[in-house]
């Protein structure tokens, strides 16, 4: 379920199979032109509109205040098999907060991560909370779907990737651990990251350098630190001619 016409649009433009777009009469106003432009996309692309009584999508929407466009697509099915075999991937696993997870995706896509992979015990990545989270991201990169790290980390070595992990402490500074288009990186869940076992999984750990007296990051933040290093890794040395700021 997608909702709100930033999330639909995203999916429309993105070619997913949305089924059907909900909507309330109120969306085709000039009051609400993002909701207008998304309905115009929906019949662009040939995507069946349904509008309903005003009040009904909020008994049914998960947002609290949902906005009066809503759709209903198909899940995309991405395999670990399915993985680019070049690029860097972000692995998520035992994510289990629908607005870390989906703030991730979204720095994943942000940074041009070349997939996602979710394992373990994470939430569903496509709950309604973790997709209005992804703002559209979950359909711009491939998202695959591994049922334990295990699982994941082998499909990985598959193509050749080093599999790094990140843990708050303990492993070589993310700043200087090589990382090249052939690389992936594990970030653990909000309680309790990474244990001894899944560590043992692993090419190596790296950690998140801090000088304040946090004792962590944020699971949302730490992805996309680690997405945004390997971005800079990938652009090589800056150039030398670039303004600063």
């Amino acid at each position: 379920m997608l909702e709100g016409p930033d999330l639909v649009a995203a999916a429309l433009e993105a070619g997913a199979a949305v089924e059907a777009v909900y909507f309330e009469a109120v969306a085709a106003t000039p009051e609400r032109p993002a909701c207008a432009a998304a309905l115009a996309l929906a019949v662009a692309r040939g995507v069946r509109l349904i509008e309903l009584d005003t009040g009904v999508l909020a008994r049914v929407a998960d947002a609290v205040t949902p906005q009066p466009v809503l759709a209903v697509a198909a899940m995309p099915d991405t395999g670990l098999d399915q993985v680019p075999g070049d690029g860097f991937v972000l692995v998520l696993h035992d994510v289990r907060d629908p607005g870390n997870l989906g703030t991730a995706v979204r720095a994943a896509d942000a940074s041009g991560a070349a997939a996602v992979v979710v394992s373990g015990q994470s939430v569903d990545v496509f709950n309604p909370k973790g997709l209005r989270a992804t703002a559209g991201s979950a359909f711009h990169l491939p998202l695959a779907i591994a049922g334990t790290l295990d699982e994941a980390v082998a499909a990985l070595h598959g193509t050749a990737r080093d599999v790094l992990g990140a843990v708050v402490r303990g492993g070589d500074p993310l700043w200087h651990v090589p990382m090249t288009s052939r690389t992936a990186v594990v970030v653990g869940g909000e309680s309790s990251g990474l244990d001894a076992g899944e560590r043992g999984l692993l090419d190596g750990v790296v950690t998140i350098e801090m000088e304040g007296r946090a004792e962590s990051l944020n699971v949302g933040v730490a992805a996309a630190l680690v997405c945004f290093e390997a971005l800079r890794r990938r652009r090589g040395p800056r150039d030398a001619t670039a303004p600063t700021i």
